[in-house]
């Protein structure tokens, strides 16, 4: 197709809305333009063709005979897109949703509680996909990505889902029948980090524990570092979001609370890209977070 021999789509917008309506004044309100604006993109496109489109009948418009053959192919046409948009639109809303998610937060937070969302929403098909891998949301298709930082990633909307509190847990059998006031009572035990979350060790060191003088693992994810501290490996600092049901069970043992302001778990989503079906899920979440 070359474009170049075919009029601008505002002018045959203009005469298709003219001659639809049989009117210069009908076309303006419903293309929210003045009455001017469709008389001279009419005219433009009766000099392109060197052919009167339209004639004034009364007080309205009508077509001449190559005026409505033209109309006609033009009506057929915008309704072929206009349906085109409208699957498009209809397969977006209501398409499964692509969800990216650490593999920690999807197993310690998201699946114990998961149940109730498809319970209460069995019309919304949800596709996690677990990973700790930097996405791009346009790209790869994904809806919402549920990351753990401080909400500043640019050009996308972040809004906080749990707190950044963190705790530092144990397996009970490592710390039976004995006391302590703080970490470095417990000095003897080994610590547990994921290899990326360096600002954890800061996190301990803050506390007073010197980490060049402890034993030290290190996991690639976070899902291994809590396997490795129910399998009493050793101690652990974890956002509370993702053990605290682990606390109140006592499959494990809070040894002590710590806080760094802002970070926490985000909801992060494209701006302007929210189907009914995401708005659903983003609702749930939030109440779910509070429970």
């Amino acid at each position: 197709m070359d474009w170049r021999k075919i009029p601008s789509l505002a002018s045959l917008r203009a005469f298709e809305a003219t001659a639809r309506l049989s009117s210069f004044s009908k076309a303006a309100r419903e293309l929210n333009v003045t009455h001017a604006a469709i008389a001279q993109h009419v005219r433009s496109l009766e000099a392109a063709f060197s052919e009167t489109l339209v004639v004034r009948q009364g007080r309205g418009m009508a077509t001449t005979t190559k005026g409505a053959a033209l109309a006609e192919s033009l009506q057929s046409g915008f309704s072929t897109i206009a349906q085109g948009v409208e699957d498009l639109r209809h397969f977006s809303e209501n398409r499964p949703l692509n969800i990216s998610l650490t593999p920690a937060f999807a197993t310690n937070w998201l699946m114990p509680r998961i149940g109730d969302f498809w319970a209460k929403h069995p019309d919304v098909t949800v596709n996690l996909n677990p990973s700790i891998n930097l996405i791009d949301l346009a790209r790869d298709g994904v809806d919402m990505a549920i990351r753990y930082g401080r909400g500043d990633w640019r050009g996308l909307e972040c809004e906080a889902l749990t707190s950044g509190d963190y705790v530092v847990v144990v397996h009970p059998d490592l710390i039976a029948g004995r006391t302590y006031n703080c970490l470095q009572d417990l000095i003897d035990i080994p610590w547990v980090f994921e290899n990326h979350m360096t600002e954890r060790k800061s996190l301990i060191e803050n506390e007073g524990v010197d980490l060049a003088k402890v034993k030290t693992s290190m996991m690639n994810t976070n899902e291994l570092v809590l396997s490795a501290v129910r399998a009493r490996l050793g101690m652990s600092s974890q956002p509370l979001a993702l053990v605290e049901s682990e606390i109140k069970s006592g499959t494990l043992t809070k040894v002590c609370s710590m806080k760094d302001d802002g970070l926490g778990y985000y909801m992060v989503t494209r701006k302007h890209h929210e189907t009914p079906a995401l708005l659903t899920f983003k609702k749930w979440l939030r109440r779910a977070a509070k429970t």
